[in-house]
């Protein structure tokens, strides 16, 4: 018998094929049955009437419970109003396992609930739909680079220092040395920039930042690119290319996980290239004049981020910071040393910032200068020089988070659901 998938059924209509799946739901009567079958790709309404399959085998459906693993074999059939646009007369099945008694039924329950069973709630078909358009975004990402002949670099996960400094960094014992978990593979990237001229890396990221926004996660994905003789614009230029085509292909290959999520796709299908470009003091004006009490060169907090970007409901960069609140790496303004050749974008509808990213220091006295500064012990980043040494280049990169990216594509209000095992500040069960 042919297997398929419930999301591929509109290729077999009118065959018969065996689907395998668990039992999302059920209803009916004495006879004619409805099973509910989900799996992975969608949900079918099976079909199962008593006359056409024979009571032994009806009378089983009174031991199915909800979750129960199964296969069912039956003839694929049109039917506009079930779930997915198809139906499925049901020939036969086989029960795999009987599941106990499910802890996550049809009614509402309470974030903390579904947290302590994490593993159960991604059953369901709203965080199923979540962790789809997750894949969707990561497979776009790689697909883009791909085509742009960049090569996949990957970064070391374990590292003896940090980019910018430790204190949000978790700690570890390496065989008798200090260690950390990275937060961000950019020195290694820019090295493996150095030698094969555009690269990405896509990886874990940690961060041990007191924080429990609807906007942090302690472990985390990102998406960095570095690459060699790139200036400011044309990272900026790159980046808003990329995300333009995520959203293109989330929308082109996600309808049916969108919809289940209610998202308003008009806001999505709204935005154009290229994004509203604004200078860092430019914004502060957006603030002011919004009756916000900034100070310019402070550092934008969530409120802020969100009334920058409600002013243009589009992504929006905004470029040259201030030096003093960047990281060391930065490349200040040959204009204006007071800011620097950076941008981060911004993402509409709350979401913030989602991409930071600009040009690197490539004059080796100045960032031995800005190391100092920032209070960085020299001899940790004597390999990070090197790079400066030994044909230095304009070069530049970024960093996108993927769970803000996935939180704000599919219009969730908190971060947790964006990753299948959420890591957050005092939980990490399961």
């Amino acid at each position: 018998m042919n297997t398929v998938l419930i999301k591929n059924l509109g290729k077999h209509l009118d065959e018969e094929v065996t689907i395998q799946g668990w039992l999302y739901n059920q209803r009916g009567s004495g006879k004619v049955k409805f099973l509910i079958l989900r799996d992975g790709s969608g949900l079918l309404q099976c079909v199962i009437v008593k006359q056409d399959i024979g009571e032994e085998l009806f009378d089983k459906t009174k031991v199915l419970t909800q979750e129960t693993s199964i296969t069912v074999t039956g003839i694929v059939k049109e039917e506009p109003r079930a779930a997915g646009g198809y139906e499925m007369q049901v020939t036969g099945f086989d029960v795999i396992n009987i599941a106990e008694e499910y802890p996550i039924t049809h009614k509402e329950h309470g974030v903390d609930f579904l947290l302590e069973r994490r593993h159960l709630w991604i059953r369901t078909p709203r965080q199923m739909a979540i962790l789809r358009i997750r894949s969707e975004i990561e497979h776009a990402f790689r697909d883009f680079f791909y085509h742009r002949d960049f090569v996949l670099a990957d970064a070391p996960i374990i590292t003896p220092s940090a980019c910018e400094g430790t204190s949000t960094l978790f700690g570890l014992d390496y065989h008798g040395e200090k260690a950390y978990l990275s937060q961000s593979g950019q020195l290694y990237s820019e090295a493996n920039a150095m030698a094969l001229g555009r690269i990405y890396c896509f990886g874990p990221t940690f961060r041990a930042e007191k924080s429990k926004t609807r906007r942090h996660l302690m472990e985390f994905w990102m998406v960095e690119a570095e690459m060699a003789y790139f200036d400011m614009d044309d990272n900026i230029k790159l980046q808003e290319e990329m995300v333009y085509y995520v959203i293109t292909r989330v929308l082109e290959r996600c309808t049916r996980e969108l919809t289940i999520l209610d998202r308003d796709v008009e806001k999505l299908k709204n935005i154009q290239l290229p994004f509203p470009r604004i200078s860092y003091t430019e914004a502060v004006e957006i603030l002011k004049e919004a009756g916000e009490d900034f100070t310019w060169g402070e550092d934008f907090g969530a409120p802020h981020e969100t009334i920058i970007s409600n002013h243009f409901g589009s992504p929006v960069f905004v470029h040259r910071y201030p030096t003093s609140i960047k990281a060391f790496y930065m490349k200040p303004d040959p204009e204006d040393p007071n800011v620097v050749l950076g941008a981060d974008l911004l993402a509409p509808e709350g979401y913030g910032e989602i991409i930071g990213g600009g040009q690197r220091i490539d004059d080796l006295e100045l960032l031995k200068q800005r190391i100092e500064e920032h209070h960085l012990p020299i001899e940790a980043f004597e390999w990070y020089l090197d790079l400066r040494k030994y044909g230095s280049v304009p070069h530049s990169g970024f960093g996108l988070g993927l769970e803000r990216t996935v939180a704000w594509l599919c219009g969730l209000e908190h971060i947790r659901e964006t990753i299948p095992f959420p890591r957050m500040l005092h939980k990490m069960y399961p």
